[in-house]
This record gives structure tokens, C-alpha cells and sequence, in this order.
């Protein structure tokens, strides 16, 4: 049976709450007990050095957010859990990354972009407070899922252009170094339900309107209390359509449960009666992992032995890679250069060859080059290396590409069109004979 490797990773922020659950850490957990399933979840700690600046904040949010997931049901013994930190392999990843990625593709990441159109509207310098890492953020997130070959990366709708990214990261250092990377895929689950928060809007630290995930009853209670509800008395008709109320107890419900409450909304339930009802539904699911919760976080060796346990794990599939990956770019022992590869550089001296590169202005081209150095074909500028390296595999792969990829290519004074044909028959023969 095939495995198929998912990774999901949390940034250490803030304090878990009911949004978290139902969207990520719920669905991940049943996720990770599927058969044919290889679970990657991990603390992005390097991460939250980009949004916060507090040393205390950032320990904190990866104890209770470590005890939230272990608390939900995740098994350390079946998955693979682990601290960002923990894996110096990642940031050297990174930096591999780095060099193969184009600043004209980090330009146009939606974090970056907004912060610029920010700063813009408020007629600051496009990168006013715009730090190094937030430009970066891609390409440590590109790392994250590189390295451990993730196959599908559950994110939602926003996430998607990270994905992208990386797929093109991957895609470019394997047409510079050989196939060492798997191409990752975005897992979109349009079925997982986003809550809204105590003010109707969605759930998220950043509106300050949360429930903490593992809040005791009384405070459950209270904040249960406060979701904005209508003017809407008792005997009155009320909408499930726009009640925050209504939506995050469909989260926790059966569905008879849910219907039930619609006809009950519809009865004119009393808005305390619909609230307490919501607090009785969330409690009965949340209590039993309360328990197991405040008896991790009390005991924050045990949560630090589990990742360090995960990050052995994970350590032992990074190290090997990491220094298969610095092979492939040439940071090699010296004591290892031999005679045997000679006859090897000499062959490939001897055949015509693709050079693919970037621009001043962001796009990536390529061009093929004769045995004696001379220029043959020379592309148009493509704003993803994928799409350039997509082309070259075509023109090595049969020569009728040139006519499909015609609008593609400029020409070259000077060259004949048979010459090039010729150079590509030479390339498609090798190839064969490797």
C-alpha cells in the first residue's frame, strides 16, 4: 500500500481556541488515524519570531498549544510531532531555497503585498516596518514541507499560493540538481467549518474575540453570554442564517442536535436558552480533554520529552536528506573529489546545453548554448521557473516543440533553424543512451 505524507504545522502565537479545534486540530487528529496516512505536525516557532517579539509569549503558546494537540487525541507514538527549532536542518534548507528562488516571486506574496499596499495607503515607504523575515516567510515555509517530501499540505483557501511556491522552489532546484524534491499539493476541505467569534465575525486572535479552547466552564459561561445576538424577544421567530451562536454549536452537534435548535430558533427560543444550550453541547465535548490538558500543562517536562522524541524521529529522515542536498549543490568533502568524474565532465562539455536563469526584471528565461559556446535559442521571459524549466523538458523531449513553443522563443541572428534541430537531436540521444 502507497503512503501519502500529510504535514500540518502551528505557529506559536497565542492560546488555541474553539476556531483552532474545529478547524484544524479536530480534523487533523482524524486525519492522522487514517490508514495509508504519514502525519508531519510540528510547532512553527520560527515563525511566530516573525509576528512576535515576545520571548515569553512564544514559550508559553508552544506549551499549551503542544498540550492542546496531545490533549485532542494526537498520538505521539503514530505520527510524527515535533518543534520547528528543534531541526537545524530546516533554516540550512532554507537558505538552499534561497538561492534558487526568485525575488520577483516573494514580491508578489500576499503578506508582503499587504503590508506594502498598507504602508502605501498610509503614504509611508512601501517597506516601512516590513522585516526580512516576513519577506522571507515563503521560503521558511517552503523548507517545512520540502524537507520531509510532504505529498498533500492541508491548508485553507488563503494558504494556497505558499503551496505554490514551494512546488516552484522544488521544481527549480530539481531542474538545477537533479529530482531530490516532491512536488507538495495544497489539501483543501471545504466541509471544515470556520467559526465565527463572540462578535460575529470570524474567530481570530487578531479581533481579540475568542474562546479559548480549554477555558474552565465558568469562564465558558461567560463567554458563551457574550456572543452578539439580536433584539429578538423571547415567542419571536430568530435566523440560524448569520447566528454565531447557531454556527459554532452546529460544530459540536449531531446533526438531529442542529435540527433540533433550527426548530427551536424558529419556535422563538429565548436567546439565554439557545446560549446555555450551546454551553452544555461545547462542555460535554470539551471537558473530558480539559481534564487531560491542565494535567500536560502542569507537567511541561513531559510535553518537552514528547517533541524532543518527535524531532529524533524527524532528525532522522532531515539528516540524511540535508546532506544529500548539500552533495547535489557541491558542498562536498574535498577528500572526496576523484579521477572517475573527469570522463564524466568531459562528455557533458561536449554537448550543446540549456542554462535557465532570472532577470533584473523577475521573470526567468532560458537559452540554449553550443558545444563552442555559441548562443542557438534564447527564450522569452515566464514568471514561474516551473513554466520555463516545463519548456525546456519539451524541447529535450522532441524537437516539433519548437513550433508548439514558436510564440515563446526570440530569435537569434545568424543561427538556422536546422542547426538548432541538431543541437536538440544531440541532447534527445544522450539522454536515450545515459
Amino acid at each position: 500500500m502507497s503512503i501519502t505524507r500529510f504535514l500540518t504545522g502551528i505557529t506559536t502565537t497565542g492560546t488555541p481556541h474553539l476556531g483552532n479545534f474545529v478547524g484544524s486540530i479536530r480534523p487533523s487528529v482524524a486525519a492522522s488515524l487514517q490508514p495509508g496516512v504519514q502525519s508531519f505536525y510540528f510547532l512553527a516557532d520560527y515563525h511566530a519570531l516573525i509576528k512576535c517579539e515576545d520571548p515569553a509569549r512564544i514559550q508559553r503558546s508552544t506549551l499549551e498549544i503542544a498540550a492542546s494537540w496531545l490533549a485532542a487525541g494526537l498520538n505521539p507514538e503514530q505520527v510524527t510531532f515535533y518543534r520547528q527549532s528543534d531541526i537545524p536542518e530546516i533554516p540550512e534548507l532554507t537558505w538552499l531555497l534561497t538561492c534558487v528562488t526568485g525575488k520577483g516571486v516573494l514580491n508578489r506574496a500576499h503578506a508582503y503585498k499587504a503590508s506594502v499596499d498598507k504602508n502605501t495607503a498610509a503614504g509611508r515607504e512601501p517597506d516601512d516596518g516590513v522585516t526580512a523575515g516576513l519577506f522571507m516567510y515563503p521560503v521558511l515555509m517552503g523548507a517545512d514541507i520540502l524537507m520531509f517530501k510532504a505529498h498533500k499540505v492541508p491548508v485553507g483557501r488563503d494558504q494556497i499560493q505558499h503551496i505554490e511556491m514551494a512546488r516552484d522552489m522544488a521544481a527549480s532546484f530539481n531542474h538545477l540538481y537533479g529530482e531530490h524534491f516532491v512536488l507538495p499539493e495544497a489539501a483543501i476541505d471545504d466541509h471544515v467549518a470556520t467559526l465565527p467569534g463572540l462578535d460575529g465575525r470570524k474567530m481570530s486572535k487578531s479581533y481579540d474575540n475568542t474562546i479559548p479552547l480549554f477555558s474552565s466552564r465558568e469562564q465558558l459561561k461567560k463567554l458563551i453570554g457574550s456572543i452578539l445576538t439580536d433584539s429578538r424577544a423571547p415567542g419571536e421567530a430568530k435566523d440560524v442564517e448569520g447566528s454565531a451562536l447557531f454556527q459554532i454549536y452546529q460544530a459540536f452537534a449531531t446533526p438531529d442536535e442542529t435540527e433540533t435548535l433550527r426548530k427551536a430558533y424558529a419556535d422563538g427560543i429565548a436567546w439565554g436558552d439557545a446560549k446555555q444550550a450551546l454551553l452544555e453541547r461545547v462542555d460535554q465535548v470539551i471537558a473530558p480533554m480539559r481534564a487531560q490538558y491542565e494535567e500536560l500543562i502542569s507537567n511541561p517536562a513531559r510535553i518537552e520529552q514528547t517533541l524532543l522524541s518527535g524531532a529524533e524521529r524527524a532528525r532522522a529522515l532531515a539528516t540524511p536528506f540535508i546532506r544529500e542536498l548539500r552533495s547535489a549543490v557541491g558542498l562536498r568533502s574535498l577528500a572526496q573529489i576523484t579521477t572517475a568524474a573527469k570522463p564524466v565532465k568531459a562528455a557533458k562539455a561536449a554537448l550543446p546545453a540549456f542554462k535557465q536563469y532570472r532577470e533584473a526584471d523577475g521573470k526567468f528565461y532560458f537559452k540554449l548554448v553550443a558545444t563552442d559556446g555559441r548562443l542557438l535559442l534564447q527564450s522569452t521571459g515566464f514568471d514561474a521557473p516551473k513554466e520555463a524549466g516545463q519548456a525546456i523538458a519539451l524541447l529535450q523531449k522532441d524537437s516539433a516543440a519548437l513550433q508548439t513553443l514558436a510564440a515563446r522563443l526570440a530569435p537569434v541572428n545568424g543561427v538556422e533553424a536546422a542547426e538548432v534541430t541538431a543541437a536538440l537531436h544531440a541532447l534527445a540521444e544522450a539522454a536515450a543512451a545515459a
